[in-house]
């Protein structure tokens, strides 16, 4: 219940708080643009059973393997993809939490 609320509350909680201090006058766009990255999460149809409470998803689902990682880093450089960018890392960390909980 408690890794559940930590993980989603980074979910949710922490693209929430960088958008209202760091994205004031544009933060309802930033909070969203951050939670559509959450589509990453539709690799997860591909594995099978398409949820295991057990598996950690870091380096088992294609989105969330070390290499898309690279690629969600790379993207909080240029300007016009770091809200992108931010969102991704902020979801990989969220569920690299979870995986330490395991």
């Amino acid at each position: 219940m408690l890794q559940n609320l930590i993980h989603y509350g980074v979910h949710v909680l922490v693209p929430l708080f960088v958008a209202l201090v760091f994205f004031k006058s544009k933060w309802k766009m930033a909070f969203l643009i951050m939670m559509a990255t959450f589509i990453i999460d539709l690799d997860h149809l591909l594995a099978n059973p398409i949820y295991d409470s057990t598996r950690c998803s870091m380096n088992f689902h294609p989105l969330h393997s070390y290499y898309a990682m690279f690629l969600y880093a790379f993207l909080l450089i240029p300007k016009t993809t770091r809200l992108i960018g931010l969102g991704l890392c902020i979801h990989i960390l969220a569920d690299c939490l979870d995986c330490l909980f395991m």
